[in-house]
């Protein structure tokens, strides 16, 4: 199988089931920047040494798989077969947040986004996650989308958030906490 099929170059796709639609539609946003997302992870995977995490990574970016197809699926063909969503993945995203925090000085100011390289590119990951939570809400406003895909990138979002801290915490690395006084250039 050839990987171009030049059916693509009008500016339309294909969904799951065959009805094409232009490349712009908000539904191929939404799932174009939840594999954006996904590409982004598995960046951020290789800057993690750790063997538990590296396979939470792997978790998260399977189910995004998952995220994707739905998605990608025809809503109005009712005949497609796509892997099924889980709350029980949002319930782990929980836990792990959970596990970390426990490792974590409480949160009292805002952090700057950086640190080690790991956790500056686990920042980058949560703002395209936030990206990709904004486009599926918008796509959510027209068409009919699984809540649960709305409630996993939120908590995606949030877990992201811990695991920058964590990785800086791993790695001996001091937050930067922001000061708002120091945004003033006098």
């Amino acid at each position: 199988m050839k990987i171009y099929t030049k059916s693509g170059d009008q500016g339309t796709t294909s969904l799951f089931g065959g009805r094409r639609i232009s490349k712009d539609d908000l539904r191929i946003e939404a799932y174009g920047t939840i594999d954006e997302l996904n590409s982004a992870l598995g960046l951020l995977n290789n800057l993690i040494n750790q063997t538990a995490l590296n396979e939470r990574m792997l978790n998260i970016q399977s189910y995004l798989f998952v995220i994707g197809s739905n998605l990608a699926a025809d809503p109005d063909n009712n005949l497609i077969k796509v892997p099924a969503l889980e709350k029980s993945k949002t319930n782990l995203l929980e836990s792990w947040i959970d596990e970390m925090e426990k490792e974590l000085k409480p949160l009292q100011f805002f952090v700057l986004p950086g640190g080690c390289q790991a956790s500056s590119q686990a920042h980058t990951c949560r703002t395209i996650c936030r990206r990709a939570e904004r486009r599926v809400v918008s796509l959510a406003q027209l068409e009919s989308v699984n809540p649960e895909i709305i409630i996993y990138l939120n908590r995606l979002s949030d877990f992201l958030f811990v695991l920058s801290r964590y990785l800086n915490h791993l790695s001996g690395v001091d937050e930067i906490y922001w000061k708002p006084n120091d945004a003033i250039i006098e």
